[in-house]
Formats: structure tokens, C-alpha cells, sequence
């Protein structure tokens, strides 16, 4: 979200952003141009750099944004302190569906001991909060998409008539041998396009083999894995427009299958007391309310199932059932988010006018 946030300020809004990330290695998967032997360099207008225990000396910007409860280092905070003008600090959250998100978005938080103010800025679905990033120009990107343009690209054919074609992108699941099996076993042809990740051995493992590289291609029962290359930002929305059907995972993911306006599957991140089934069971009953009682129900049985990793197989064939319910309720879904404005639109207003 950070890299995606950092674009966008630079191509929409003309800001000098700097970036600051500790591990070049896993960011390079994200920025492919990425130099992890450098301790500052430029990509796409934004200035990156290698954040380490002793952080370069750099003067704190006009806006300093934390993001997802990240602490600053007490020597950055410092200079803060003295910067004249102080700069607007912002602290970036986690996504939400909670109803008490709106009520804290924007709230202040004076330092206990500096003079200055850290503001609480919530990504949300409402109009009271930050709203969700969306590239001005997605509407256009996602119309001139063509399907069979990109399944030839990754080596596919065109779809069937029937085949559904589901993207995986998920973190370790105890019930992904019981979808696994779903599949092998659907009434027609089914494809899983599964980005290179996390869930590649215990994937291999359910299908009996040795291991999962990127370029490979299974044929099982009904079901074709085909596994791709780890799929950089500026192409992940193309795989979710081409999928009837998509797996997602964490929070990036999760706002572009709301965008992609397709059938979707979130696997939100584990906390600890299962704080996250509380979110997740929020966002459930915000999103079944334009549903029929039977669809709301198999969504929410199957989501529930799919993070707990029990009960896969049972709710699949309900879940499986209610797809052209779910591909209705997408449009309008994502109608709706986008009323609460664009993230990086509302930060910048809300900056602006800390500063003025």
C-alpha cells in the first residue's frame, strides 16, 4: 500500500515523496527496478530509502506519514520537534469496516513530551473516513483491458465456455487441501492462476507433488494450476479483472478485488485474541446487506470457513452457488466505496490543510 500510496502522491498530486523501507530485498518483488545495493535511489519519482538501525541524517518533511502504527526513530521525532514549520504527522491505519473508525479518523494525539500532534488517518468505506486508493485513471486502464489479450500473455488459452478461472493469492491455509479437493472434482473445467507466494508448498503438498515454480502447469481431475510469476502491482489488476473469481489476501489486495468489481475471497491477517475475525465479520455484514439472505449467508459461511481453515469443503458448494449473485452485488459495491473519495485525494486535502 505504502509503494502504491508513494506513486500516486508523485503522478497525481506533483509531491516530492520519499520512502523509507528496511528490507530492500522483499521490496524489490514489489519494485522490480529496485537496487537493494543502494542506500537511496529514485523509482518512478519517488526517492527511496534503505531505512537501518543507523537511519541516513534527513531533514523530516513539510507531512511525515507513519504508516500501520510504524514508530519513528526518537532522533527523526527530534528534529521534527525543531523543523519551523513543524510538519502535519500523520499516522496511516490499518483498514477497517468497524462502525467506530469514522469516529476516530483525523483525531490528534499530542507527543507526551514534544510539541507535536500525531493525527489518526483511517482508511475506510464511508464518507467520514479516508476512503480507499484508486488511481485516477483506473476506469480507463480496466475498460481497455482484454481478457484474452492477457491469458495469451501468460501462455493461455482462451477461456471455455463454463471454465471458471479463479486467482489465489493467500497466506498459509489448514483448509486449502479441502477447497484443492473441491476443484479437482468441479462439474466443469476450473483454472487457478496462482501468483508465486506463500501458499506454493502447501499447494504442492495437497496436490501430491514435490514442489510449485513459477512457469508450471498441473492438470488434475478438473482443475488446471497454472503458477505465475509473483505478479508486480502494476499488474495485479489485470489477473483480477481476468478471474471470475478471486483469493485475496491482507489489505492492498483486498481494496483492488473491491475495485475489480468481481466475486472475491479475503483472507485478512491473523491477530492475536482473533482480532481480525472482528473485522472481518464487520466488513461480512456491511457487504451482505445487498444481498439475499441466502447469498449473505454462503458468503459468510465460506469466508469464515476459508480463515479458519475448517469446515472448506462444506461451505464451497453454496458458496460456488451464489457467484452470479456476488458478480451483481460487485458494481454496486464498488460504486459505493468510491462516494467515500479516493485515499490519497482526501490525505492530501486533509494535509493541506493541517499546513494552512
Amino acid at each position: 500500500m505504502c509503494w502504491r500510496l508513494a506513486r500516486q502522491l508523485v503522478r497525481e498530486h506533483g509531491l516530492a515523496v520519499r520512502l523509507w523501507v528496511d528490507d530492500l530485498l522483499s521490496a524489490r518483488r514489489l519494485i522490480p527496478s529496485l537496487n537493494v545495493e543502494l542506500a537511496v535511489q529514485k523509482v518512478d519519482g519517488v526517492e527511496i530509502v534503505h531505512w537501518t538501525d543507523a537511519p541516513r541524517a534527513s531533514d523530516p518533511g513539510e507531512v511525515v506519514i507513519a504508516a500501520f502504527a510504524c514508530a519513528l526513530p526518537d532522533a527523526f521525532v527530534e528534529a521534527m520537534a525543531v523543523r519551523r514549520p513543524r510538519p502535519v504527522w500523520v499516522n496511516l491505519e490499518y483498514l477497517s469496516a468497524e462502525d467506530w473508525v469514522a469516529g476516530c479518523h483525523g483525531l490528534p494525539s499530542p507527543h507526551p513530551r514534544l510539541p507535536l500532534t500525531q493525527h489518526f488517518f483511517f482508511p475506510g468505506l464511508d464518507g467520514g473516513t479516508g476512503g480507499l486508493l484508486r488511481e485516477a485513471d483506473y476506469a480507463a486502464r480496466r475498460e481497455a483491458f482484454s481478457r484474452e489479450r492477457f491469458l495469451r500473455a501468460i501462455g493461455l488459452p482462451p477461456a471455455a465456455s463454463g471454465e471458471l478461472l479463479i486467482s489465489l493469492f493467500s497466506y498459509e491455509n489448514k483448509g486449502l487441501a479441502e477447497l484443492v479437493d473441491c476443484w479437482l472434482g468441479h462439474p466443469g473445467p476450473l483454472t487457478c492462476l496462482v501468483p508465486e507466494g506463500r501458499v506454493l508448498p502447501p499447494l504442492a503438498s495437497a496436490l501430491g507433488v514435490d514442489g510449485l515454480r513459477p512457469g508450471d502447469v498441473l492438470v488434475r481431475g478438473a482443475l488446471t494450476l497454472c503458477v505465475l510469476p509473483f505478479v508486480e502491482q502494476a499488474r495485479y489488476d489485470e489477473l483480477l479483472w481476468a478471474c471470475d473469481l478471486n483469493f485475496v489476501r491482507g489489505e492492498d489486495s483486498f481494496v483492488r478485488a473491491q475495485w475489480a468489481e468481481r466475486p472475491f475471497v479475503w483472507h485478512i491477517y491473523a491477530q492475536e485474541g482473533d482480532a481480525h475475525l472482528e473485522k472481518l465479520d464487520a466488513f461480512l455484514a456491511r457487504y451482505g446487506q445487498g444481498l439475499e439472505t441466502g447469498a449473505a449467508r454462503a458468503l459468510g459461511d465460506f469466508w469464515r470457513a476459508w480463515n479458519l481453515g475448517v469446515g472448506v469443503a462444506a461451505a464451497w458448494p453454496a458458496f460456488q452457488a451464489a457467484l452470479p449473485a456476488l458478480e451483481a452485488r460487485a458494481p454496486g459495491w464498488s460504486a459505493s466505496v468510491q462516494a467515500a473519495g479516493d485515499l490519497a485525494q482526501n490525505l492530501v486535502q486533509f494535509c493541506k490543510a493541517e499546513i494552512e
